[in-house]
């Protein structure tokens, strides 16, 4: 059961109470994330996260840990490119204490200029990682070249300067200029008792309370074609292939997300199929969507023998050239709806992912999305509408192609232009 409660200071509380779950999450979403940031801000929305566990007015870090496990729960946070968000998620009878404990670190965290120092050198790590792990890495390196100087193509961890330079004021005006009632979503999901509940939200959230703040003006990317080879001693080439995708609230986003699940969204995909099933080029292949709240990304992901990385390019182009020129059959268009809404329902079947849903519905739809309404959506998508998204977002001249690995540009060039 879905219930919607707005504070007297703006904050949005959203909660569906599931009795047949003895779980529940409760998840706090800001709306800031990476491209919100500014000159020499870069990497501070998910600094900021990290900070937040590094002690409150009345809890060390260590205590914070100690609690939450005491609990058998787990606390955590996440940083994307348009949202920051912290969760709790324990049994529904620890629910009270779980709650102080996540207002707590959203509230009172000290930020001590100690405590940043140290966490500067776990996100130097951080970084670190993401060079030495090829698959992020070329796709960090594809949403740069896709999306050029664009703040959607940058890295959510920052680079190493800017971490190594920020400053503890930096974070304490970042949180007052972004961290507002009006900004933050409280979602609530599992098993609880609404008439309890209530009370401790208005408790824990009512009085948070921040300065009016001009927000980061956000405007819409767009994808450049081309082809950018980074050279590194590997025993793959890891390719990432980019055209433009949709909106989260584009009217035929239920169509694209189609497109991306008949293409390589699923070991039955045509990619998949065509790659590593037939041809054994690849073990690792699939495409996924990138939407956000003006504009979306289209990526395919491979990762091959160097040798065959031309070979690969040209597979995936002739794909979908041919969704272009010929679309989809009814047959198979049918098989991917059915796996999408099986999907869908798998994937909703705990208390931290319906938290999610909650939350995403309201601060991209501002209204909650029924389970019903989504699966019609889904059965609403036909071969004709296929055809014309195939059309307008499967572009081969403005295809972006980024290459990590010992590749030379030469063996790539004719395949790409």
């Amino acid at each position: 059961m879905y219930r919607k409660l707005i504070l007297d200071n703006g904050l949005r509380v959203v909660t569906e109470r599931i009795p047949a779950l003895k779980s529940v999450t409760v998840g706090i979403w800001v709306n800031v994330g990476s491209r919100d940031e500014g000159a020499g801000e870069e990497g501070l929305s998910h600094f900021l996260e990290h900070m937040f566990f590094k002690g409150t007015k009345s809890r060390s870090a260590t205590q914070i840990s100690r609690e939450i496990d005491a609990l058998g729960g787990e606390l955590n946070a996440f940083t994307s490119r348009e949202t920051t968000t912290f969760y709790v998620k324990v049994l529904d009878q620890h629910i009270k204490p779980a709650l102080d404990l996540l207002s707590d670190i959203f509230r009172q965290s000290r930020f001590a200029p100690n405590e940043v120092e140290k966490e500067k050198q776990v996100v130097l790590e951080e970084i670190r990682m993401v060079q030495d792990d090829p698959e992020d890495l070329v796709q960090e390196l594809h949403a740069e070249q896709a999306m050029k100087r664009h703040p959607l193509g940058r890295s959510i961890l920052g680079c190493a300067r800017t971490i190594q330079e920020l400053r503890r004021a930096q974070l304490i005006r970042y949180v007052r200029t972004h961290y507002r009632p009006q900004q933050t979503v409280v979602a609530v999901a599992g098993s609880f008792n609404l008439r309890e509940l209530t009370p401790l939200l208005e408790k824990s959230f009512g009085a948070f309370m921040q300065p009016s703040a001009p927000r980061m003006h956000r405007w819409p990317s767009d994808v450049s074609g081309g082809l950018v080879i980074r050279k590194k001693m590997l025993e793959q080439a890891h390719l990432c292939l980019g055209l433009p995708g949709v909106a989260v609230d584009h009217k035929d986003r239920y169509g694209a997300y189609a497109l991306n699940a008949l293409l390589g969204g699923s070991v039955s995909s045509r990619l998949f199929q065509e790659v590593r099933e037939r041809r054994g080029l690849a073990y690792s292949i699939y495409s996924y969507l990138s939407s956000f709240s003006d504009s979306g990304t289209f990526t395919i992901y491979a990762a091959t023998r160097p040798r065959e990385a031309a070979r690969v390019v040209e597979l995936v182009s002739r794909q979908l050239r041919r969704l272009r020129s010929r679309g989809v059959g009814d047959e198979e268009l049918e098989r991917t709806k059915s796996q999408m809404k099986g999907n869908l329902m798998l994937s909703l079947e705990n208390s931290q992912s319906r938290m999610s849903k909650l939350a995403k519905d309201e601060l991209h739809q501002g209204r909650y999305v029924s389970l019903e309404e989504i699966l019609a959506k889904i059965e609403q998508v036909n071969v004709e509408q296929l055809l014309r998204l195939s059309h307008e977002l499967l572009d081969l001249s403005r295809l972006s192609v980024t290459v990590l690995g010992p590749v030379s540009r030469k063996a790539l060039q004719s395949v790409v232009n």
